[in-house]
């Protein structure tokens, strides 16, 4: 009688693991069609292009977007998908740009309406990477300013940018929270811009130089700051975080448990049959 509880313990354990097995499988055979979107915002930096409306796949999805305006992160899905940019009012069939764009899920991008009437328009994607260490802030600068040659940027008498040029962004540079100026300094024309901004913890600042050096609309600086992504792996979950390829926690999680389980069944068995034998040769 003393084994009939052993048994049955036995028995619904492994019941257990049979169902985290299942579980487990029935998680990985997820269809994969749920893919996390891609993250986008859009910052308008040609200095010919007026107030515009900007259509994504024939929808309009900005309206009375003015020059030097940066826009949140909006989710869009993955994939290629035709963007237009038109006068206010006028339409999508009297876009001054028409371009596709292709975007991947859970990468972040930053994409700039750019160009001038003699140069012609476009739209240029930059891939942002919004992760961070934890306590620290990140900075990066975008050189949207046509007609400008290539800066280099300094603060506090240091160097930390060098040969950027027009429709380019910079590498992102970790600085310790606080307060800065940063002179972004061109040799042709011979201009600085200086930009005056605090560096919070756990943020990552994009500036933007956009304008005309002495001409209209004049040479500016646009700050946008979003919340960093600090020492967490990369999932795509938001637009704050850098893509990754990390692999879902859950189903491996299912099939230890399931192994634990099954384990612990064996080993109750056992130790109740030792215990039987101990009886029995106590008992001659």
């Amino acid at each position: 009688m003393e084994l009939k509880h052993p048994l049955g313990v036995r028995r619904i354990l492994l019941v257990f693991g049979v169902l985290a097995l299942i579980a487990s499988f029935g998680i990985q055979a997820k269809p994969a069609s749920a893919a996390m979107p891609a993250f986008v915002r859009v910052v308008h930096a040609s200095p010919d292009i007026g107030t515009a409306d900007v259509f994504l796949d024939g929808n309009r999805v900005l309206s009375n977007f003015a020059f030097a305006t940066v826009t949140d992160y909006v989710t869009i899905p993955p994939g290629p998908h035709k963007v237009q940019v038109a006068l206010i009012g006028k339409g999508a069939g009297a876009s001054v740009i028409t371009q596709t764009l292709s975007v991947q899920s859970g990468v972040a991008y930053t994409v700039a309406g750019v160009g001038t009437k003699a140069t012609g328009f476009s739209l240029e994607a930059f891939i942002d990477s919004n992760q961070i260490a934890t306590g620290m802030a990140k900075v990066r600068v975008y050189h949207l300013s046509p007609g400008t040659g290539m800066v280099s940027v300094s603060t506090g008498g240091n160097t930390v940018i060098t040969g950027l040029a027009y429709e380019q962004a910079s590498n992102y540079v970790t600085v310790a929270p606080g307060s800065y100026t940063f002179d972004v300094t061109a040799t042709q024309p011979s201009t600085t811009l200086p930009v005056a901004t605090t560096l919070n913890a756990n943020m990552v600042t994009s500036i933007f130089a956009v304008g005309v050096f002495d001409g209209t609309p004049q040479l500016q600086s646009v700050i946008a700051q979003v919340p960093g992504v600090p020492g967490l792996p990369p999932t795509g979950s938001d637009p704050n975080a850098a893509p990754g390829n990390s692999q879902p926690l859950t189903p491996w999680l299912f099939g230890a448990l399931a192994l634990i389980v099954v384990g612990a069944g064996v080993a109750t068995r056992r130790r109740a049959l030792a215990r039987q034998k101990a009886k029995m040769t106590s008992h001659k």
